[in-house]
């Protein structure tokens, strides 16, 4: 359970049996648990003061024995994380600091014999492993041969190989065209998420795999495609807990359509919708009319061919026959070519009259979060164009996208926003003085930055929870930062580095004498950066821009967690609509 006032998770069990809590094991600070030995033992990684995960324990349950402490990590950059592969045969440990990535190997019917180490790499790279019938798959993005990589890969390799080091095989011959983004299994099937350009796709190939077409083209394998709507965003696999069932579930995101929970079986090849919000009434189609070239009995076709089933009758609540979704290459400064998604009302368009929100994050190699939200009804239907720049530094695109946005490089993000801007107005996809900006935490140092370069270039912006200082953020630390800040943002103690942070950072390019654009900047005392990076920023812009009522620069401040409390997060909606609104029309 969560302890909001240590923000830390603290582990105890309970018998079901008895509704009692059991003697052991009880522990504070933990960061990821696994289950072995049937559920008679549960390992567990506890964090230090400074919340880096560096003690692995297994615990007995049912016996009075202490806890075993399997593993500890003294050196100050190395993180601990444990997990079991999806058939609770084996535990995996994974060792990361900022000079290798390590993957160790418990046998979970004896959790407490020796753990081996069947994968070693460079540092910041992703390794998952599973485990199915005798066979280790390794999804990674590691370097092959000491040379790096811009994208996953699957690797294999028997459990019983007595190799030193261990020798790992690809499953598939590496494809710059088809990528493969993410991997789940089954007793029975693997599952791909993959991706062409920008289009994504799902698709399951039966197991074992035949021994002859391991290291071939994935194509070879006859990948069963499975069915998607249009515009998809991003593709998340569900928990899929069950191993041994057929039926996989995934989440399906699109900018024209409510999220939907979809089960699909593979082995069948059928597929339902389990959750969607519906928002095709009645009452919506006579609000809004029907604009759409494509009719709800055609789309009900299509959904039937895509399926295979003709007895079917399943459609996709999508939203397309009133939002119209386009999607545009920008080129960038330096002539990189930067994907902008556009959303707007079909019956509100107009060329150079639209108000426009241009959504942005860019760290982390996190994709921009482009799924349908509700909030955002308001302001399309008002005429509102919502779009979304797919800037360097965020994910989707492969590593070196990511690695282009980040460090040294953090001011390619911030010139590939602005870029996307210009051509909003360029293209009179929105009107010159009408456009805003929306950023999220790391989002928010880009639009704030932004704003520092341009601030002619924006009406007003929305600010939620941002990252303004991080100049002395990342030199003094008062809150604990993980490598994953440093290597995103850059290490202030090299030269290089500091300055590339202070050229970026939000709280330290305020234009003097200069008129800003209306901000809303929305902050909390439980936020992971510290609420006085906002009030600090919100001070300084209010001292050094020319004063103007019709731009105010306002601070909201909550004590409580907004992002886990429903009222809470459609008020702060509501409060960044009306603003939004109000500084358009005024």
């Amino acid at each position: 359970m969560f302890d909001k006032d240590n923000d830390c998770f603290k582990l105890s069990v309970r018998d079901l049996n008895f509704g009692s809590l059991c003697s052991k094991p009880h522990a504070d600070r933990v960061s990821s648990i696994a289950w072995a030995k049937n559920g008679q033992a549960l390992l567990y990684v506890v964090t230090n003061d400074k919340q880096r995960p560096f003690r692995l324990y297994c615990s007995m349950l049912g016996t009075d024995a202490e806890d075993v402490l399997l593993m500890d990590e003294s050196q100050e950059n190395v993180h601990l994380s444990i997990r079991h592969t999806k058939d609770y045969q084996f535990l995996t440990v994974n060792a990361f600091s900022i000079q290798s990535s390590k993957v160790f190997l418990i046998n979970a019917a004896e959790p407490l014999s020796d753990m081996t180490l069947v994968w070693e790499s460079e540092a910041n790279v992703h390794c998952i492993i599973e485990h199915h019938q005798g066979y280790l798959y390794l999804f990674t993005d590691a370097s092959i041969q000491g040379k790096p990589v811009d994208h996953h890969y699957l690797l294999y390799s028997p459990v019983d190989s007595s190799c030193s080091p261990r020798n790992w095989e690809n499953v598939f011959v590496n494809d710059q065209q088809l990528i493969i983004e993410d991997v789940d299994y089954c007793n029975s099937h693997m599952l791909l998420v993959t991706r062409e350009g920008r289009k994504y796709g799902l698709c399951s190939i039966p197991l074992p795999l035949a021994n002859g077409k391991v290291g071939a083209p994935l194509k070879e394998f006859n990948p069963q495609p499975l069915p998607l709507p249009d515009h998809v965003s991003q593709i998340l696999p569900g928990p899929n807990s069950d191993f041994y069932s057929s039926t996989m579930r995934c989440t399906i995101t699109s900018p024209v359509m409510p999220d939907a929970v979809v089960d699909y079986d593979l082995k069948s090849g059928k597929w339902i919708i389990v959750q969607q919000q519906n928002l095709l009434y009645e009452r919506t189609r006579v609000l809004y009319g029907s604009a759409s070239s494509i009719s709800s009995s055609q789309k009900s076709s299509i959904s039937k061919n895509l399926s295979g089933n003709e007895d079917d009758d399943i459609t996709w609540n999508d939203l397309s026959d009133y939002y119209a979704c386009e999607e545009y290459e920008v080129s960038s400064y330096d002539g990189v070519s930067i994907p902008l998604t556009i959303l707007y009302s079909r019956n509100k368009k107009k060329n150079g009259e639209n108000p426009g929100l241009l959504h942005g994050h860019g760290a982390y190699g996190e994709i921009l979060d482009k799924r349908w939200r509700n909030e955002l009804k308001s302001l399309l239907d008002r005429g509102w164009v919502i779009a979304y720049a797919d800037v360097r530094g965020g994910g989707g695109a492969g590593k070196k996208w990511h690695h282009d946005g980040r460090g040294t490089k953090k001011l390619n993000s911030v010139k590939d926003y602005i870029s996307c801007a210009k051509f909003l107005i360029e293209r009179e996809v929105v009107e010159e003085t009408k456009l805003a900006g929306w950023g999220y935490s790391a989002g928010g140092l880009l639009v704030a930055s932004a704003i520092n370069f341009c601030p002619d270039l924006f009406r007003a912006a929305v600010l939620k929870v941002p990252f303004l200082d991080p100049t002395h953020t990342l030199l003094l630390p008062i809150i604990p930062l993980t490598p994953n800040d440093y290597e995103e943002f850059g290490y202030p103690g090299d030269i290089e580095d500091f300055r590339a942070i202070r050229e970026c950072s939000p709280y330290d390019n305020i234009q003097k004498d200069a008129l800003y654009p209306a901000v809303l900047v929305t902050s909390s005392f439980n936020t992971r950066f510290g609420v006085w990076e906002a009030a600090k920023w919100v001070a300084r812009v209010r001292e050094y821009s020319i004063y103007d009522p019709m731009h105010p620069v306002l601070l909201n401040l909550t004590t409580d967690i907004v992002e886990e409390n429903r009222y809470l997060q459609s008020k702060e909606a509501a409060m960044e609509t009306a603003f939004l609104i109000k500084i358009m029309d005024s």
